[in-house]
């Protein structure tokens, strides 16, 4: 049986599968989510596979070669292309002389796109914040990104947008904690960990700290978030 929709027709097991896999992408379950889309088929589907891979990179920091054949295999992917790229300037001890250039061309090009302009704008804050080390420069890429992700509604990217901005507050508190907020009410829980070790290095000792660093590191070592569990040491 077909399921007919706007511009597309899919199968059965597509209507059915990319949601879940949506859903298991947000909980950090990638493995599973990769097994439901298995026997999927349809438009978007493979734009979702290479998204779970470059996810599942990005916080796991495993072999990078599925992640880059998906990618690649993909006409137009420059958000997925720029942040293996990001992946490898961050944490690689041996990223290619080309790693900047390909990031920073990849993310203009997102940004240049409506559909993409929000993550395209957040990226390109962060390639100038944590590898340029030009907070000046970052800023405005991060403040459109903002107004996109509010204008859009999308607490995702607001939650990791806010996340950034709380580098430029006296107190950074009160921004770390709405981007915590925001993950937890996604059900996001890779971004949930990462956001709980941000906020307990801002707080002094005692109780509400050490729960933080607590859940962060149970949740970092139940789905293997790598360089979540390197900071938390």
């Amino acid at each position: 049986m077909k399921i007919h929709t706007v511009g597309a027709m899919i199968t059965d097991a597509t209507y059915a599968a990319v949601p879940a896999a949506r859903q298991l992408l947000l909980l950090g379950a990638w493995d599973l989510a990769l097994g439901l889309l298995a026997g999927a088929d349809g438009e978007g589907v493979p734009e979702l596979r290479a998204q779970i891979l470059v996810e599942r990179n990005w916080w796991r920091l495993d072999d990078p070669a599925a992640a880059l054949a998906a990618a690649d295999a993909l006409p137009h992917a420059p958000l997925l292309r720029g942040q293996l790229a990001y992946t490898r300037l961050l944490f690689d001890p041996t990223p290619s002389d080309d790693d900047a250039a390909l990031a920073g061309s990849a993310f203009q090009s997102a940004a240049d796109d409506p559909a993409t302009a929000g993550w395209g704008s957040f990226w390109q804050g962060v390639l100038r914040q944590n590898i340029h080390e030009d907070d000046a420069a970052a800023r405005p890429s991060f403040d459109e990104a903002l107004r996109r992700s509010r204008e859009e509604g999308d607490l995702l990217l607001e939650s990791y947008v806010v996340r950034h901005l709380s580098d430029y507050e006296a107190d950074p508190t009160p921004l770390l904690r709405r981007s915590l907020q925001l993950r937890a009410a996604l059900g996001a829980r890779p971004q949930v960990a990462a956001a709980q070790m941000s906020l307990a290095g801002e707080l002094p000792e005692g109780a509400e700290r050490a729960l933080l660093l607590e859940a962060s590191r149970a949740t970092a070592e139940e789905l293997g978030l790598t360089w979540v569990l390197r900071f938390l040491v």
